[in-house]
């Protein structure tokens, strides 16, 4: 579908208003930064900012939106033969090889990470897209498989395949915000994926495949 002209205007209103509220944020600190100082900055009402941002959080974790149902999409377009587990495996190996700034691989992601440091209420919406995540995962598992709600494996196939994206962003984070490269940080993600591999059982590992 062809983007209109009305809806051009709104997405770049919306965009320019994230970007310059995300400018703020590291320059002030989340907390010392209102809804109103982003209102004066863009040149626009209190009011607008609230029309495209529900709540401040959403100023800064803009695009949390496509994070929650990531690994969703991953299982929903595995191939023929291919397991869910086998299918985030390789997407994240793909993203993670071209040193994706989806993952955090890009300057300047320390400063970012710094912000939600220092700011309860950014940390606590993280911990909240985690479940989102999670919930995701499991209900695309039972939609894929037709399992009964009843069927415990959704769950426990999903909470690992979380599980696997979840820790992989953590150790990227955790040496980006020590100094690390991107380049280096993605080579070495790759081989925490290979030992993350090794550790799944098998029965994991087959869930979900796709039939050919």
């Amino acid at each position: 579908m062809v983007e209109g002209l009305r809806e051009r205007k709104k997405r770049e209103t919306k965009q320019r208003i994230s970007d310059i509220a995300t400018g703020l944020f590291l320059e002030r600190g989340f907390a010392h930064v209102t809804v109103a100082d982003v209102a004066e900055a863009a040149d626009v009402s209190v009011n607008t900012v609230y029309n495209y941002f529900p709540a401040k959080e959403d100023l800064f974790l803009d695009r949390m939106d496509g994070v929650t149902q990531r690994l969703a999409r991953m299982i929903r377009g595995r191939d023929r033969g291919e397991s869910a587990a086998r299918a985030v495996l390789r997407e994240l190996r793909q993203d993670i090889g071209a040193v994706s700034p989806a993952y955090g691989l890009m300057d300047g992601f320390d400063a970012f990470m710094n912000v939600i440091e220092h700011a309860p209420t950014l940390k606590a919406r993280l911990f909240h897209v985690q479940e989102q995540v999670q919930d995701a995962v499991v209900a695309v598992l039972r939609e894929e498989t037709g399992a009964p709600a009843d069927d415990p494996l959704p769950l426990l196939v999903g909470g690992q395949l979380a599980w696997i994206e979840n820790t992989v962003v953590g150790y990227i984070t955790r040496e980006m915000t020590t100094g690390g490269k991107a380049t280096a940080v993605s080579r070495k993600a790759l081989v925490l994926l290979d030992e993350i591999e090794e550790l799944l059982s098998e029965r994991v590992l087959t869930y979900a495949v796709r039939e050919g």
